[in-house]
């Protein structure tokens, strides 16, 4: 008995020590550990808020840009590495607060983790994954297109959210009337082709959200502001190559090819975003798993009625 006792105690002993060596032998994180695009996810005590996070370094500075719990992605005032952590602020006009916010994170192994303070005044927590490159080796073959708005009814779609008004079908058309809840498809999609028939009144706003993350705009009240916002970009991201004219209370057409995180926005025919990378997710996002199939979901959050009537994906092939 006491012999075992003693070897336990020896076992202990060489656990604790070789235990301490490895965390003085490992190696803390540098700048260059935090470079690049990360998918964040803020936790606060009622829900969680997708966010990204892309970090570069310009003639030894630290610059980034940030897409927070809403809006496009914008650029930082301010962030440093200090201490093995990263420091960065989002400014309080974006956060709709009075102070601004700031971020605090280091890596747990190859997790971004972090805190900051939320605009309740409680501690949120910070996590992020280096964002997967999404980069697809072969073009796809295509499955059977699936309809998915039948023209009669909301099945196969659920409201998400809240505001004054409702989804509603009238005459075959699915309509927003604005300031409500968003749309949800009840399927999930990696790759795909998607075609969309929508007439936006005028002054109103919408978008749709592939696979729930990455939003391609409808609008006729965004002229004023920057062209990844007008119509057929990819919100805050990436801008149309030529604007068409608008057309507001007109049905167009849009035909969306999202292969990993490259795609292609055909407007009424005419390309005006051809095979472009997104960085990342736009605001409103669902989640920020990019690496997981998600759902087209419409976006009724915004103003001004927008209807829709086509709407059909066409899914890639499992076996690729």
């Amino acid at each position: 008995m006491r012999l075992r006792r003693i070897s336990h105690m020896l076992l202990a002993s060489i656990f604790v020590f070789s235990v301490g060596a490895l965390s003085q032998n490992a190696k803390p994180p540098s700048v260059e550990d935090f470079l690049g695009r990360w998918d964040l996810t803020l936790t606060a005590p009622d829900r969680e808020y997708p966010s990204w996070l892309e970090v570069r370094q310009d003639a030894g500075k630290l610059q980034a840009q940030m897409v927070g719990r809403w809006g496009n992605a914008r650029p930082l005032p301010k962030i440093e590495f200090t201490n093995g952590q990263l420091i960065f602020v989002s400014p309080k006009e974006e956060e709709g607060r009075s102070d601004d916010m700031v971020f605090q994170a280091t890596l747990v192994g190859e997790t971004l983790s972090g805190t900051t303070v939320g605009p309740d005044g409680k501690t949120w927590k910070i996590t992020g994954r280096k964002a997967p490159p999404l980069n697809e080796k072969a073009a796809p073959a295509w499955d059977t297109p699936i309809q998915l708005f039948n023209g009669k009814d909301l099945s196969g779609w659920k409201m998400q959210g809240s505001g004054t008004t409702v989804w509603k079908v009238e005459n075959g058309n699915l309509i927003t009337p604005g300031d409500g809840p968003e749309l949800v498809n009840d399927s999930k999609v990696k790759d795909f082709k998607l075609h969309v028939e929508f007439n936006c009144a005028a002054n109103s706003n919408s978008g749709i959200y592939l696979r729930g993350r990455y939003e391609v705009q409808i609008e006729t009240d965004s002229i004023d502001e920057p062209r990844s916002h007008h119509m057929g970009g990819v919100y805050g991201f990436l801008a149309a190559a030529r604007e068409l004219p608008r057309k507001p209370d007109a049905w167009q057409t849009f035909d969306i090819a999202l292969i990993g995180r490259r795609v292609t926005v055909v407007q009424n025919g005419e390309t005006i975003i051809d095979n472009q990378e997104i960085p990342g997710i736009t605001g409103g996002a669902l989640d920020s798993h990019e690496e997981l199939p998600g759902p087209i979901y419409l976006q009724g959050s915004e103003k001004g009625r927008v209807a829709f009537r086509s709407i059909v994906i066409t899914p890639a092939r499992a076996e690729r």
